[in-house]
């Protein structure tokens, strides 16, 4: 009873606090201008924390949901994953001027050899209907006098747990670009003293992109294992804005003949 009462008192207040602004709204064309003043800072104060709450809830209630980890797998799939940057909200949303090595979250590393960079990196709430990733990273390049320019994601050690050459390694991704460009995904797997790098070329005219990493075709040690990354490399990047909409791995044996 006593919640009811309150919550109907709360309501009433917000009720006469709209009437009042609203009626300040119309008189405030004829009102003098200490009296101005003073209503326009008044109503400043109000303005900043109602705006953070409506970006909140903006922030939260937008689909798909925070932290969401769904996506399509193929049969038989035994680990995927969603890094967390296309997941959570990250402390630092973005970086300017980034240099070489900058990390963005836990997993994400840029690697580049520019020697002024003019590369921003943001963080991202992905609006879209077809969105599945609550977030995605939006890169812009500027001027770019670098040879190279890649994104470093760090695999998680469950990737390596009975990991077989029977396996593939499936990325998908999303990613729209403002001009026409190359992405290679490298896949790079240690075993003792050897890396294992697979190659593969990421197709961009569609909007998803899958590539696979057959893992017969490797030299892998599956006793040595140590270490697995994922390098996405941007051929001639300058003048353009790169939205990764979402990256996702999956793991499953490939089919046997």
């Amino acid at each position: 009873m006593a919640t009811a009462i309150r919550s109907f008192l709360q309501r009433l207040f917000l009720w006469r606090e709209l009437r009042q602004w609203s009626a300040s709204a119309k008189a405030a064309e004829t009102l003098d201008i200490p009296s101005l003043r003073v209503l326009r800072s008044r109503a400043k104060s109000l303005r900043q924390p109602l705006d953070r709450l409506i970006r909140k809830a903006d922030e939260r209630l937008a689909l798909p949901a925070r932290g969401s980890n769904i996506f399509p797998v193929p049969h038989g799939t035994d680990w995927s994953w969603r890094p967390a940057l296309w997941r959570a909200p990250l402390p630092v949303p973005g970086l300017a001027s980034v240099a070489s090595r900058s990390r963005l979250g836990g997993e994400v590393t840029v690697h580049h050899d520019c020697i002024r960079s003019e590369l921003s990196l943001r963080q991202r709430r992905n609006t879209r209907e077809e969105d599945l990733a609550p977030y995605g990273l939006s890169m812009d390049v500027f001027a770019f006098d670098g040879t190279f320019l890649s994104l470093v994601v760090d695999l998680p050690a469950e990737v390596l747990t009975d990991l077989r050459k029977n396996h593939l390694i499936r990325l998908s991704t999303s990613i729209e670009v403002e001009k026409p460009i190359e992405i290679f995904a490298r896949l790079n797997i240690t075993h003792g003293p050897n890396t294992e790098q697979i190659v593969r070329d990421l197709p961009l005219n569609r909007a998803e992109t899958m590539v696979e990493f057959d893992l017969a075709y490797s030299g892998l040690n599956e006793k040595r294992l140590e270490k697995a990354w994922l390098d996405l490399i941007f051929e001639d990047p300058q003048m353009n804005q790169i939205i990764l909409h979402d990256v996702t791995f999956a793991r499953c044996p490939r089919a046997e003949f």
